[in-house]
Parts: C-alpha cells; sequence; structure tokens
C-alpha cells in the first residue's frame, strides 16, 4: 500500500488493536494514560502518513483542537528520538500500516 491509502480512520484502528484499546477510546475525551498514549500516538502517524491538516485531523479524533494535535505530534516525535521503546512501537506501526 502506498501512502496514499493510509487513512486516518485506519491508522486509528491499527492503533486501538496494538495497544488492545477500544477504537472509541480515540474519539473519547477521557485520558487516562492507557488511552491518550495510543491516541497522541495515532495523531501523530495520521500527521506523518496523511495529507490531513492538523485541524482536519483533531476534527476526526472527536473533534479536537488542532494545537492538541499539534502537542501530540511535538511530543511523541521527543519520545520517539529518546526512548528506544516508542521508536520501536512506532516503527512496527508504520511497517503495518504501509503494507
Amino acid at each position: 500500500a502506498s501512502t496514499a491509502q493510509v487513512t486516518v480512520e485506519l491508522i486509528q484502528k491499527t492503533v486501538a488493536d496494538y495497544y488492545k484499546i477500544k477504537i472509541a477510546d480515540m474519539y473519547s475525551k477521557r485520558r487516562p494514560i492507557a488511552i491518550a498514549l495510543p491516541r497522541q500516538v495515532a495523531m501523530y502517524l495520521a500527521k506523518e502518513l496523511t495529507q490531513k491538516s492538523l485541524p482536519e485531523i483533531g476534527e476526526l479524533f472527536g473533534g479536537r483542537d488542532h494545537t492538541t494535535v499539534l502537542h501530540a505530534v511535538r511530543k511523541i516525535t521527543g519520545e520517539r528520538s529518546k526512548n528506544p521503546e516508542m521508536n520501536h512501537a512506532l516503527h512496527v506501526l508504520e511497517q503495518t500500516l504501509k503494507g
């Protein structure tokens, strides 16, 4: 699959499966770390792998503000550079999504 075929919905499903949470948690206002972190990972991947803008991504995550998406992207980018586990998780997810 080429990058063009990766949708935000596919990213949400793939990340939810990976972290064993419900897809509904991607849109939820709940913020426990077990949900918030995967949601941030999914926002990061949506920014990296789709052509969607930050406001569009926010909208697809339960109507979140674009600044929330930006915060998630920055946070995960930082985590990725200093946390080998996060880097590995993102690598696995990217490979899965790209097919």
